[in-house]
């Protein structure tokens, strides 16, 4: 059968049309590929970032209980570390890697929470632990460090691009798995075992000191404290919205210039207040801007505060301040200040801590001596300073403690708080010392 032009034509125009839909859906095909492949380049990434700080969690653990001598803070500890230990290995499950290649790094994390576990069993019935105990511990910390190290360093390579999660085989590449590979060579002085500023976390889940009972204020009082507070015009104050919870007030802000201001309702206390401007340069030093927060304080009527621990970051100094109670520093009463290191203009302001926990206190006059406290602290270390301080607990009461400032064989000072009653070690906190500042974990 002879076939006329207009049914080749109509032919032609058939096959463009099936080609450009065949096209089409191999575009589409593609896209999906694509997508598919960048959800499980986020996924990778988001389980390498929580294995990074999982196994940095675990390292700082185990640190401390190089520092820990009683047997409930080896309790604590112990419980924490099982669950940090856990938590990396389901984050190391989440990666394309063949488990099966990273046998002892799972053996690592396994029995690292298993071992404290047995060692805090051990002190529960009045036991003591054994150098060669303390040596195993010191191996296990050296052994997360350096995984933690060489974890931090994949991590940056794949976000540089320098590694790909699974690479093309013909191309020079490396993937993730040859990261891996590296890994079990940090165990290679792994022992042989036989069988979580600092305080702030939980302060506000209980009812406010300060509000409580507290004459109640209104809506324009509020914003006259607020503008105060500001030193701007109430004019600027553009919105209002009711804040609930356990501290209920408003917050009135200034959407424009990024201004917002909490004030309770209860006493009419400032509670938070935020200025969003971004510094682009330091011209004061940090002790500059630490007095410029300190004078600010003063301006509000808040004296008895002492500054505890500070950090810098992004052109802007933020000061921590705990209440000093007749000679006992209250980690409990805090009251945070940010402080703007170009010009010294406050920028934050957060005293909900100190709304929260302050009032007036009856310390115990039954402690026990410095000397008799001193006793408790670990052989590795060395005591530099000693003073009271009250500081939280998980069940929300407050410990009257010493806290004794002390640094390790390696250099590090640790914080390490015995009860001023009870003699028992309660808290062991580790400072992360920079020309930025101090932060405790």
């Amino acid at each position: 059968m002879k076939l006329t032009k207009r049914a080749l034509l109509r032919g032609a125009m058939f096959l463009a049309a099936a080609a450009a839909v065949l096209g089409i859906r191999d575009i589409q095909l593609m896209n999906e590929n694509e997508k598919l492949k960048l959800s499980s380049e986020y996924s990778y990434q988001r389980a390498m970032g929580d294995l990074s700080d999982d196994l940095e969690n675990v390292t700082n653990t185990l640190e401390k209980q190089l520092y820990a001598s009683g047997a409930d803070i080896h309790r604590d500890l112990s419980v924490k570390l099982c669950t940090q230990a856990s938590n990396a290995k389901s984050a190391l499950s989440q990666l394309p890697s063949d488990n099966s290649d990273l046998i002892t790094t799972n053996k690592f994390l396994s029995q690292v929470g298993d071992y404290s576990l047995s060692l805090s069993k051990k002190l529960a019935v009045g036991e003591e632990l054994s150098t060669k105990e303390y040596e195993n511990i010191e191996a296990l910390y050296d052994c997360s460090k350096s995984l933690c190290e060489r974890i931090r360093v994949l991590r940056d390579s794949l976000l540089s691009g320098e590694t790909v999660f699974e690479s093309d085989k013909s191309t020079a590449t490396p993937d993730v798995t040859d990261g891996f590979d590296d890994f079990e060579d940090t165990f290679e002085n792994y022992p042989s075992l036989i069988y979580d500023g600092p305080f702030s976390d939980n302060i506000l889940e209980k009812e406010p000191e300060m509000t409580k009972g507290a004459e109640k204020i209104t809506l324009q009082q509020a914003l006259a404290k607020c503008r105060l507070a500001l030193n701007i015009s109430a004019n600027d104050l553009t919105e209002h919205e009711r804040v609930d919870g356990k501290m209920p007030g408003w917050r009135f802000s200034d959407p424009q210039n990024g201004v917002c201001c909490e004030i309770t309702e209860n006493g009419g206390y400032i509670s938070y207040f935020l200025r969003a401007r971004q510094p682009e340069a330091q011209k004061l030093t940090n002790e500059e801007a630490v007095k410029c927060a300190e004078d600010f304080l003063s301006d509000l009527g808040l004296d008895s505060l002492k500054t505890t621990y500070y950090e810098s970051f992004a052109n802007v100094l933020t000061v921590n301040f705990a209440y000093k109670d007749v000679g006992v520093l209250c980690y409990t009463d805090l009251i945070k200040v940010s402080v703007a290191l170009d010009n010294g203009e406050i920028l934050g302001y957060d005293a909900k801590g100190y709304l929260v926990n302050h009032h007036k206190r009856d310390h115990s006059n039954d402690l026990i001596s410095k000397a008799a406290a001193k006793k408790q602290i670990s052989p590795k270390l060395s005591v530099d300073s000693v003073q009271l301080a009250l500081i939280p607990s998980d069940d929300l009461s407050e410990k009257l403690c010493y806290e004794f400032k002390c640094t390790a064989e390696n250099g590090r000072n640790v914080l390490v708080y015995i009860g001023a009653e009870s003699g028992k070690e309660e808290q062991i906190l580790l400072l992360m010392e920079s020309d930025s500042g101090t932060l405790t974990v």
